[in-house]
């Protein structure tokens, strides 16, 4: 059993054993957040439906309305002249063929790759070493197109990614402890109305089943289901 320290029995002893609204929820982890580094807010949401079935694996895009503090690391892989668009979009790195060694050699400093169609058959062959990482551009979540400055841009200003796991889970980073909480509590909504809008058909009972947040040091909050508008 993990043993927890001082500092964490502490501060977990200000969150009851409850479900709280979405304002209380994030006034609670603002109380929570002691680390000594800047820490960020976390948000999981436990859902109702089946990841092994295709259409139950529920993945996408949000763009939070106040990006999620942090400077994301953005890799674009694509040829000229499509490389001097994403440069000026504030790509961080731009290149083709010299980074797909880099990534072969196990470089992965980035946070975020896009990639224009025309590059998809040779960046696919490094998937193994990707797709664990979560780096492998997707059509689906606007990280494979040709528009590379507005995805750089996009992705630059809070779009963040999503998928489920195994066990129907969403997991996200939300913003950081520090944020005014107005500004989380409207980022969290934003995620959440994403997830309710991409209910699968076939998805049967309870769809969302729990939802709770954290910061990177502190205790789950659990937020009220009915906080949350399924239809």
């Amino acid at each position: 059993m993990k043993k927890r320290s001082k500092r964490y029995k502490a501060v977990a002893a200000k969150v009851a054993r409850k479900n709280y609204t979405i304002s209380e929820a994030v006034q609670k982890v603002k109380e929570t957040a002691s680390a000594k580094f800047a820490e960020g807010v976390d948000i999981a949401v436990r859902l109702g439906v089946d990841p092994k079935k295709a259409d139950q694996a529920i993945r996408g895009t949000v763009a939070l309305p106040h990006g999620i503090g942090k400077d994301v690391r953005v890799l674009v892989i694509t040829k000229p002249p499509k490389d001097d668009e994403a440069t000026a979009a504030g790509a961080d790195h731009v290149g083709f063929q010299e980074y797909l060694e880099k990534i072969q050699q196990g470089w992965a400093d980035v946070d975020v790759i896009i990639a224009t169609p025309d590059v998809m058959g040779d960046l696919g062959k490094l998937g193994r070493i990707l797709g664990p990482r979560g780096l492998m551009p997707n059509p689906k979540s606007g990280t494979v197109t040709m528009e590379v400055g507005k995805a750089v841009r996009e992705v630059k200003a809070g779009k963040i990614e999503f998928r489920v796991d195994k066990a129907g889970i969403v997991h996200a980073t939300v913003g950081k402890a520090a944020f005014e909480q107005e500004k989380l509590v409207e980022n969290i909504q934003s995620f959440l109305s994403t997830i309710v809008r991409l209910k699968p058909a076939t998805a049967k009972g309870t769809y969302i089943r729990s939802i709770a947040i954290s910061t990177t040091m502190g205790p789950v909050v659990r937020i009220d289901r009915a906080e949350v508008a399924v239809h």
